[in-house]
């Protein structure tokens, strides 16, 4: 799905904080548009753009007729995340996954259906059912229909997909090929870091929570060194989408998961892959336990991660 202006703007803002980070930059750099453009692959004119974002938020300062410097230290920076303002799209893709775990939504429907619901015209339809499809989510039926994926909301698939996951992440840690990136996890550390101290996490947008949990297990299949298992990661996340989305309109769950990601960021950090390992497991564990709590008291999909 085609991101708008908007939402670039936010996310090259993040990408240059990311690189600030990371070159451990100290007031007074001169952040130049240029090589920064080709760093992160993209034209000038959508970095000059973020930088004036983060010259709003007073993290840069412009120069007339010179460009943008810095005016904090890398180490000011480490809980500073600029939040995506949720689009249309986003919205309605949101509201749809969590209506349908609600069973407030058929598994069968149709783009009409859709729009009339949720008062949204058809072409914003079109691209969120896009999008649904894309993530394996939905499917086209013979003639205007779509469908659910007739089997991911049971719940049957979740514990089945904790079982497998029970058995194959904590396992990455330990193979002789496990070799992680420093950096990506320094970068990890930091987003976990900040959603663990947000003075207020239902505020922030339930795309960027899932996405941030779902790129931290991706990032620890990655570093097993072995592809099957990084795929594996890949498709239970896409699987998730729909059965575990309702778990990040749980607060308190989310500070837990932030918590327990931390756990193991450490221990991988510390090179102590055994114990990664070991809190790895213990983490999904947790996750299944709330799982199985929340369904006793819902017929809807368990709403924990």
């Amino acid at each position: 799905m085609a991101r708008s202006t908007q939402q670039t703007r936010f996310r090259l803002a993040n990408q240059i904080l990311d690189v600030i980070r990371d070159a451990r930059m100290e007031p007074g750099h001169h952040l130049r548009e240029q090589p920064l453009a080709d760093l992160i692959g993209v034209s000038r004119t959508p970095i000059r753009s973020a930088l004036d974002l983060l010259a709003e938020r007073g993290i840069v300062e412009t120069r007339k007729n010179q460009g943008f410097f810095l005016r904090q230290a890398f180490d000011e920076l480490h809980r500073i995340e600029i939040e995506i303002p949720s689009t249309v799209d986003e919205e309605l893709y949101s509201r749809l996954v969590r209506d349908r775990l609600a069973n407030r939504v058929p598994t069968l429907f149709t783009q009409s259906d859709i729009a009339r619901r949720y008062e949204v015209d058809r072409l914003a339809v079109a691209r969120t059912l896009s999008r649904l499809a894309e993530d394996g989510l939905v499917t086209r039926s013979h003639g205007h229909g779509w469908t659910f994926a007739p089997t991911l909301d049971t719940l049957t698939s979740l514990l089945a997909s904790y079982e497998f996951r029970l058995t194959l992440e904590p396992a990455g840690f330990l193979l002789p090929t496990f070799k992680p990136d420093h950096a990506a996890i320094e970068r990890m550390r930091l987003q976990h870091l900040y959603l663990a101290s947000h003075p207020n996490i239902a505020s922030v947008n339930n795309m960027q929570l899932f996405e941030t949990d779902a790129a931290f297990h991706e990032m620890c299949a990655e570093a097993s060194g072995n592809a099957f298992f990084s795929q594996a990661v890949q498709s239970q996340n896409r699987l998730r989408r729909l059965l575990e989305f309702g778990s990040y309109f749980d607060s308190r769950r989310v500070r837990e998961w932030c918590r327990e990601h931390l756990g193991i960021i450490e221990a991988v950090a510390s090179g102590n892959f055994a114990l990664a390992s070991t809190r790895m497991h213990a983490h999904l564990q947790q996750a299944l336990a709330s799982a199985q709590a929340a369904a006793k008291h819902s017929e809807a999909v368990p709403t924990s991660r």
